[in-house]
């Protein structure tokens, strides 16, 4: 019998979500916890961290996890990097359902960085607004550079005061073309500072800066350790021995 844990928090997660459940695959659905109020899904759900490495193993253990799920978002580096050692410790079998990176298209002007602070080095000195579309976790580092008028998107408010003034905008995506070209044009938007999320839910703004021919940030995805990876839901479904509705 499966019971399998996905490790969520995508797009893709609740795709993958919702096939398990469409299949009666016995699963739970884990958040981070980053977000307050986290999108309803068709399985048994739990919301927070584990405790690391052993915390996770201690998991699998105790509620019988036969296949693990790393559908976590491609920079929640230390997620994954737990799941790749307890899933070693366990003998649990494990695959990660990861986005395929963008790639620059002819148009884009792309200054790509390894890290965050590597991103806050590479804006210029001169004032200029730039939107940091990096989540709230990563902000921190731009107070180095106060002089910059920036403009953040996140899905909930921010329960603390944010260590730099900015515009704040509280949505939740997916957005469109036409509505980040609104958003870069009402607010003069002149650099964009993005990490290299990969898939469509979140490329509307690479897209949209391409279009204005606005310089872009790109902040490289983490290294992770060595682990099987597929790119779509229904290579997850046939790993655990069933099909899939969907061509995702």
């Amino acid at each position: 019998m499966i019971r399998a844990l996905i490790l969520g928090g995508t797009a893709d997660a609740s795709l993958l979500a919702a096939e398990i459940a469409r299949a009666g695959i016995d699963a739970v659905y884990s958040y981070g916890g980053r977000t307050r109020a986290p999108a309803d899904q068709p399985l048994p759900t739990r919301i927070g961290g584990f405790g690391g490495v052993s915390g996770l193993a201690d998991y699998i253990r105790r509620e019988g996890i036969t296949h693990v799920i790393d559908a976590t978002h491609p920079f929640a580096a230390e997620m994954s990097r737990n799941a790749v050692e307890a899933c070693a410790e366990t003998g649990t079998p494990s695959i990660a359902l990861e986005r395929v990176p963008w790639t620059k298209a002819p148009g884009d002007n792309w200054i790509e960085i390894r890290d965050v602070n590597a991103a806050v080095a590479a804006l210029p000195e001169a004032p200029a607004n730039v939107f940091l579309a990096i989540g709230r976790q990563h902000v921190a580092p731009f107070a180095m550079k106060p002089q910059h008028t920036y403009t953040l998107r996140f899905v909930d408010p921010p329960e603390a005061a944010l260590p730099f003034a900015a515009d704040v905008i509280v949505s939740r995506g997916p957005f469109t073309l036409e509505d980040e070209l609104e958003m870069m044009r009402t607010r003069g938007i002149a650099w964009i500072v993005a990490r290299n999320s990969g898939g469509d839910g979140a490329r509307a703004k690479i897209d949209a800066a391409r279009r204005l021919g606005l310089p872009v940030i790109m902040i490289s995805r983490p290294e992770l350790p060595e682990r099987r990876r597929v790119e779509r839901v229904t290579d997850v479904m046939q790993w655990l021995g069933h099909s899939a509705r969907l061509g995702a």
